[in-house]
Formats: C-alpha cells, sequence, structure tokens
C-alpha cells in the first residue's frame, strides 16, 4: 500500500516470498511520461491522451521538483527522498519465484483525504462567496480521480481475480472532468448557486495560480480493468461528492492557510 522505492518494494518480495502467493502493489499515475511533462522533469512533446498501461513512462527517476516532494512527504510520511513508483513496479513485476500485480491509482478523494483536495472550494462556498475564480489554463486542464470506496473496490477486485497475476491496470473515473466541470460538480452537490469566473493567468491573483504544464492533460483509460475484471464503481460520482463534502465539513484541516483565502484579492481581480 505504501512502497516508496525500489529499495522497499525488493525488501517486501523478499520478506513475503515463500510465504505469499502473490504481491498486489499500489502505483500512481505519476509513472507515465506525460505527469513528468506537466511537472517540468520531463522534456519533449506533448503525450497523447487518454493514456493506457501501454502509454510511455518517464525517461527520468523522481517525478517531482525537489520542493513539491518535500511538501508531499510533510503530509505523507512513508515517502522517502528515492520515491519513485517506476522502480516499484519493476521490483514487483520482475520477480521470477512471486508473482505480482500493480495498480495504478489516481488522485484519490473522499473521506480521511490528507490532502483534503476539496476544501479550497468548499470552504469559499460555505464562506457564501458569489463568485469563484479559476485561471484559464487550469480550468480547463483534465486529470484522473477516483473516490476512495471505489479505488479499494478495484484494490480487492484485482487481489481476488487470477486474471490480474503478472498484469498493470489502471484505475480511474470516466469521464476525466476538467477543474472547471469539477468545480460545477461540487458546487451542485453543495447547493452552492455562485458563479464561477474564469481569467487569464495574468489577470488571477497570485495565491490561485499552480505550477504546472497544463497543455498536457492527464486523461486515463480504465479501459483495461473493466473490461478484463468486470470493474464498476459501486458508489456513483454524485454521492461520491456528497460524502465528500459531509466529510470535509465535519474534518476541516487543522491548519488553515489564510494567504490561500485572500478575498480581496479575488474581489479586486473580479472588478477588474
Amino acid at each position: 500500500m505504501i512502497l516508496s522505492s525500489g529499495r522497499h518494494a525488493e525488501a517486501l518480495m523478499l520478506t513475503v516470498r515463500g510465504i505469499a502467493r502473490r504481491v498486489v502493489a499500489l502505483s500512481s499515475m505519476d509513472v507515465y511520461r506525460a505527469f513528468g511533462l506537466f511537472h517540468g522533469t520531463e522534456s519533449g512533446p506533448l503525450q497523447p491522451v487518454p493514456l493506457t498501461e501501454q502509454s510511455e513512462v518517464r525517461r527520468n527517476l523522481h517525478p517531482y521538483p525537489p520542493a513539491v516532494l518535500n511538501r508531499v512527504q510533510g503530509i505523507f510520511n512513508w515517502m522517502d527522498d528515492d520515491y519513485d513508483k517506476i522502480p516499484v513496479e519493476q521490483a514487483v513485476l520482475g520477480d521470477q519465484s512471486l508473482p505480482g500485480t500493480v495498480l495504478r491509482l489516481p488522485m484519490v478523494y473522499g473521506p480521511g483525504d490528507p490532502l483534503h483536495r476539496f476544501f479550497p472550494m468548499l470552504k469559499r462556498m460555505m464562506d457564501r462567496r458569489t463568485r469563484i475564480l479559476l485561471f484559464d489554463e487550469m480550468a480547463a486542464w483534465r486529470s484522473p480521480r477516483g473516490y476512495v470506496e471505489n479505488v479499494a473496490a478495484a484494490i480487492a477486485l484485482a487481489a481476488c481475480s487470477d486474471r490480474a497475476v503478472g498484469e498493470i491496470y489502471n484505475v480511474a473515473e470516466e469521464p476525466a472532468f476538467s477543474e472547471l466541470e469539477w468545480a460545477r460538480q461540487i458546487a451542485a452537490q453543495a447547493r452552492w448557486d455562485g458563479e464561477f469566473t474564469v481569467l487569464p493567468r495574468e489577470r488571477t491573483p497570485k495565491h490561485l495560480l499552480v505550477p504546472g504544464n497544463f497543455r498536457q492533460h492527464g486523461i486515463v483509460s480504465s479501459n483495461k480493468i473493466r473490461q478484463e475484471l468486470g470493474f464498476q464503481e459501486p458508489v456513483s460520482i454524485a454521492d461520491a461528492i456528497r460524502r465528500t463534502i459531509a466529510w470535509e465539513k465535519e474534518n476541516p484541516p487543522a491548519e488553515i492557510s489564510q494567504e490561500q483565502f485572500d478575498y480581496p484579492a479575488e474581489d479586486r481581480a473580479v472588478a477588474a
């Protein structure tokens, strides 16, 4: 569940060899070269989407810039400085005496999400903001998501299916909504009747800007696990969003950065 590096995966395979019948390991969509292009750790032309299990993986190890890795390590303390799921996959699938299965996971949201992915948007709605701003590149960007219970169901299905031996599966909701479409989905379930305003990057307040090459979309196909293993999400997207909103309201982050909610700056941007 929390293999961070090839070293971790090799230790696991050595430990359970002769005990386990198979290892089902969790990987990440960040193995794909597309996400290296997004984060700026890879160069070259944009990768075609949707990404499938045969799409090109990163050429460079370590998918995140150091500043991003350090920030994420503060939340996921199992991530070490050698974090990279590519060597994890190689160790799990390359063992000749212990079969493996790899699941490449999306951004997982829902109850228990340590990143509180819904919170920045939801707080603005709860604060009765009449307009919520997004900058244009991010508003159009499409990325893979998965509700926590649905992702868990996919993991259990792969663990229980002999058909999954030696295979890699993408796990992601379909369709892949743009950030603006996703925000509208949250607004509908939160019953927020304000408006979304999309601004060019140069007119967007700095606290709302997120780094990344948003020309590289992260649309992922999960057709393989659906066809081969018969996977279907047990929880609808609408129910998933409702459950996540309820959890976020009851469990806000322990620390809330006020800089992230600079409403006067947002009002000035709208007025301009």
